[in-house]
């Protein structure tokens, strides 16, 4: 591997790392199915939906009866 011919100064290697907490927020879209907030280009994760058709069942989970 490579070695640094030069030391990185604090400044070059603090100016480098100033950028990591400008990540800007996924760009969600709402769906046109049913307006929950997705990914664009990909399955809605609500409803299983992906340019009109339906693409994942959901499985639907069933509610354990409460015992008298």
């Amino acid at each position: 591997m490579a070695q640094q011919k030069y030391r990185s100064s604090k400044a070059r290697s603090r100016s480098r790392r100033a950028n990591y907490l400008r990540i800007t927020p996924p760009n969600l879209t709402p769906c046109p199915n049913c307006g929950a907030l997705k990914m664009p280009h990909r399955v809605c994760p609500e409803c299983g939906m992906y340019k009109g058709k339906k693409v994942i069942i959901k499985k639907v989970k069933a509610k354990k009866e409460e015992k008298k």
